[in-house]
């Protein structure tokens, strides 16, 4: 298979949908496109009804390209990144891997136009993050949910307002920011650098002020994410998890217990935002983030060193601390839902607790007149009690 066919193909997968937002390539399945969070299958000619294992493992190589890096990385760990580029029309992140024996591959098409914080509708709390001097700020969420466009905007803010030199470390790169008032070096894994780690540790040696993590993968880069913070430079990076109280926790699970401690006084010293985020289906089509929002504060600190408690967890603290720019994602949800953004089922599915998001969204309700309940009209049983006369 030539470059130029694997060119048209992807094209054709492109160009089949608006709104593409990933390609999938699977045994047993026909060339798949993802737009807005469904999988549908595209007629290419000469169809392709069910993908063999050689095709897609052809498919595989010609992205690979003979790059031995990736070939290792295939055979040892099962998976490789890369990224490709459709000259012209897109760049993908893409992710080759084994299952059952077959080759799948899956390409994430990437935004080749920066976005801004107003563009992407992020809440005052982004621009905030912005003007921060030092320590950690995490973006958290599933994959796909947006984490990477989300700093992206980031990042361009603080590109608009400050001469600083930037270094991101990411896996691959996704957004190519131009150099505006501030200085972008972009280091690709596998090319520029071999893990996030040391790439981390080269990048405390690079003067910079602002240090984008692609991902706080494992412990150790952790730890060098806490000693940049600790010294003067403002870190970001993202993690796979769902809140706040599971990121601290993901975090300090990385530890032994003997280190605990010592973390967790590294941890409320550095901390300055813990945002995450989740993507819902918006109405009329299309999809809208919410977002849990967990800034810096006395109550997080003191949570963060000694641990959640009974009136004390990190749920309620980001309640209470909505004059800060905090939310959490079930009043966000309810805010949705409030602006028409997201239907009444959909509020209810994704929110964290639905007992809160249930009471929101009676109370949008009530003020707009609408019924709260589906029980029809009640009545008192007069007869009830008294003796039924015989006929």
């Amino acid at each position: 298979m030539k470059k130029q066919e694997i060119d048209y193909i992807l094209t054709k997968m492109l160009d089949s949908l608006g709104n593409v937002s990933d390609l999938n390539i699977t045994v047993g399945k026909p060339f798949q496109v993802e737009s807005s969070g469904q999988l549908t299958g595209v007629e290419i000619d000469p169809p392709f009804a069910n993908l063999t294992p050689f095709q897609t493992e052809i498919f595989a190589l010609n992205l690979i390209n003979e790059d031995r890096r990736l070939t290792e990385n295939l055979l040892k760990e099962g998976s490789c990144d890369s990224s490709y580029e459709l000259p012209g029309k897109a760049r993908f992140r893409v992710n080759i891997f084994s299952q059952r024996g077959n080759y799948s591959v899956v390409l994430r098409k990437l935004e080749t136009k920066i976005p801004t914080c107003k563009e992407l509708n992020l809440p005052e709390a982004f621009y905030k993050m912005a003007e921060e001097k030092n320590g950690i700020i995490l973006v958290t969420g599933a994959t796909g949910s947006g984490k990477s466009t989300s700093l992206a905007g980031v990042l361009n803010e603080i590109n608009e307002k400050k001469s600083v030199h930037i270094v991101t470390l990411e896996d691959p790169v996704e957004f190519s920011h131009p150099h505006k008032k501030a200085t972008f070096n972009q280091r690709e894994m596998g090319s520029d650098f071999d893990t996030f780690a040391s790439g981390l540790r080269a990048a405390l040696r690079q003067a910079p002020k602002v240090i984008l993590v692609g991902e706080m993968r494992d412990r150790e880069t952790v730890e060098i994410g806490l000693s940049a913070a600790e010294t003067g430079h403002l870190v970001l990076s993202t993690l796979h998890t769902v809140d706040a109280g599971q990121t601290i926790n993901r975090i300090l699970g990385m530890f032994s217990t003997e280190e605990e401690n010592q973390v967790r006084i590294r941890l409320a010293d550095t901390i300055r935002w813990v945002v995450c985020q989740r993507l819902l289906p918006k109405e009329g089509g299309g999809r809208v983030a919410a977002f849990e929002i967990m800034g810096s504060n006395m109550r997080v600190k003191d949570t963060i060193l000694h641990g959640e408690s009974e009136g004390k967890t990190f749920y309620e603290i980001i309640q209470a601390g909505k004059a800060f720019g905090m939310i959490t994602f079930d009043d966000y949800i309810v805010e949705l839902y409030k602006n028409g953004l997201v239907s009444e089922d959909t509020a209810k599915a994704y929110a964290s607790n639905k007992g809160i998001v249930g009471r929101g969204i009676d109370s949008v309700k009530s003020t707009k007149g609408e019924a709260t309940t589906d029980i029809g009209k009640l009545e008192v049983d007069k007869d009830y009690g008294k003796p039924k006369l015989k006929p």
